[in-house]
């Protein structure tokens, strides 16, 4: 295809109208063009075909009649689809029908098209209809192209979701995951906040065969009551106030991979059930629906809960605790695999240097043994936050056993070495200055605007709280009175988690 020059301006995407109704053309091209899209008309299906051969690059959707001179919409579509190799690789086709039509449109969508739209057209749904099909066809060219760099990503992807450590109990967390991991089985990973549970998830899912399918997270903590089922099972435009749109669920999405439900515990009873009935009949369906839909999952949920005393205590159900605890996978603490330590934190120093673009920071061998030496309430995620407070605090590139007493001595929540209680006032552990060194607590101070100066205040406060429990979301959340899924949100935002 030819280029066209100006036509196609960077950044704004190309609609294609085709029809033999010259005012039908004009008023779609005046609406789109008004909604910032470029617009290419034809007047029949062979025009339409002559303009995609001169172009360098396709339209991102085509807007077509179906009843048409010389080449009509059906034909149009049919050559469209031929030459494409299919719907998957032409740009999503909307048909513009009749109302006696309607059923020749359903045809032409069985043939390949995205969607239809009936005479007279509305504005409105004009524009809904193109740009749900502009996102479907983004989330389906983003998903092949995962799958296409499959076999080579999937070492790299395996390398940033690497389990570091060579104790005892990771080559058995390693070898049950190796089991596990081609089955269709449930998996309930259960262990301490801060041990990477999402990480064992990951791995799950890339040493399987469902590896080239999606890897979906729900974080069943900070979805609110009211919007859980919404958001496991996709809605239908109307179901409820605030639904302007179809919307697909985590179920759907997941199709063909594995759909991780996190803090699986907190999930509310209601929409218990509904997991339960998805699982057992392998269908869902929409907020407002009437219809099943199929999904081919595997289901791996996590918690730091036990779902046992949660069973006793009735806040949830046993059928489904039975139904996700085929596979147990029990994510050690650190405290159980001190010796690991070293190489999680070279890791640990590794990853955030690639981050900032610079050679990383390496521990000196007093450091090293006094890390393995601490308690670790807060696991590897704590052991993350005191390394990267220690790189800044070291004078050179070799993180010094002063910069690792001071981050953990001075650290908000952190404790005394040696004592793995959490201490937010008080004595040197709430702050207190080492000589010429400022305590974590300084930095709100050093905000240039009042509004740095409130972020950082409220980022200390939750690190700090969520310290002091530990690391526990929802029992820091019971504390402050907060819905823990706005907590989540605020964690999310200063990036806590």
């Amino acid at each position: 295809m030819a280029s066209t020059g100006s036509e196609q301006k960077a950044g704004r995407r190309t609609i294609l109208v085709v029809d033999d109704d010259g005012d039908i053309r004009q008023a779609l091209e005046g609406t789109l063009q008004y909604e910032g899209f470029n617009v290419w008309t034809a007047k029949n299906g062979e025009e339409a075909l002559a303009r995609l051969k001169s172009e360098s690059s396709p339209p991102s959707a085509i807007l077509t009649d179906l009843k048409m001179p010389k080449v009509d919409g059906l034909e149009f579509l049919d050559k469209l689809m031929e030459e494409a190799d299919g719907p998957n690789h032409a740009p999503p086709v909307i048909m513009i029908s009749g109302h006696g039509d309607v059923p020749v449109a359903v045809d032409a969508m069985q043939r390949g098209a995205a969607n239809f739209l009936e005479k007279p057209l509305d504005e409105h749904r004009v524009l809904v209809t193109i740009n749900k099909a502009l996102r479907e066809r983004a989330l389906l060219e983003e998903n092949e192209g995962l799958q296409t760099e499959n076999k080579g990503l999937k070492d790299r992807l395996r390398s940033g979701f690497e389990l570091i450590g060579e104790s005892e109990p990771m080559q058995k967390l390693r070898d049950a995951i190796a089991r596990v991991a081609n089955s269709e089985s449930s998996v309930l990973i259960t262990g301490e906040n801060g041990v990477g549970k999402e990480l064992v998830a990951r791995n799950v899912h890339l040493g399987g065969e469902r590896a080239s399918g999606p890897f979906v997270t729900v974080n069943c903590a900070a979805i609110p009551a009211e919007l859980v089922e919404s958001e496991l099972f996709g809605h239908l435009k109307g179901s409820f106030t605030g639904a302007h749109e179809d919307r697909v669920g985590h179920f759907e999405a997941a199709d063909g991979g594995n759909l991780f439900l996190d803090e699986v515990g907190d999930m509310p009873l209601a929409a218990q059930a509904k997991v339960l009935r998805a699982l057992e009949t392998h269908e869902v369906m929409r907020v407002g629906g009437s219809k099943t839909q199929p999904v081919n999952i595997r289901v791996i949920a996590a918690t730091n809960a036990d779902l046992a005393q949660s069973v006793e205590d009735k806040t949830f159900r046993l059928d489904l605790f039975y139904r996700l605890n085929v596979v147990p996978l029990h994510v050690p603490p650190l405290r159980e695999r001190s010796s690991d330590v070293p190489l999680i934190a070279k890791h640990l120093l590794e990853r955030q240097a690639a981050r900032i673009g610079r050679s990383p920071d390496v521990l000196s061998d007093e450091a090293a043994e006094m890390l393995i030496g601490f308690d670790w309430p807060g696991n590897v995620r704590q052991l993350r936050n005191v390394l990267e407070a220690a790189s800044i605090f070291a004078e050179d590139a070799k993180i010094s056993a002063a910069d690792v007493a001071r981050v953990l001595e001075t650290g908000p929540g952190m404790g005394r070495i040696g004592d793995s209680s959490s201490s937010g006032s008080g004595g040197d552990s709430a702050g207190g200055s080492h000589e010429t060194g400022e305590s974590p607590f300084d930095a709100p101070f050093r905000a240039e605007t009042f509004e740095d100066f409130k972020n950082e205040a409220e980022a200390l406060f939750f690190r700090t709280r969520l310290n002091q429990n530990n690391g526990n979301v929802k029992r820091t959340a019971e504390e402050l009175g907060m819905q823990r899924s706005h907590l989540y949100k605020k964690l999310d935002r200063y990036d806590l988690k």
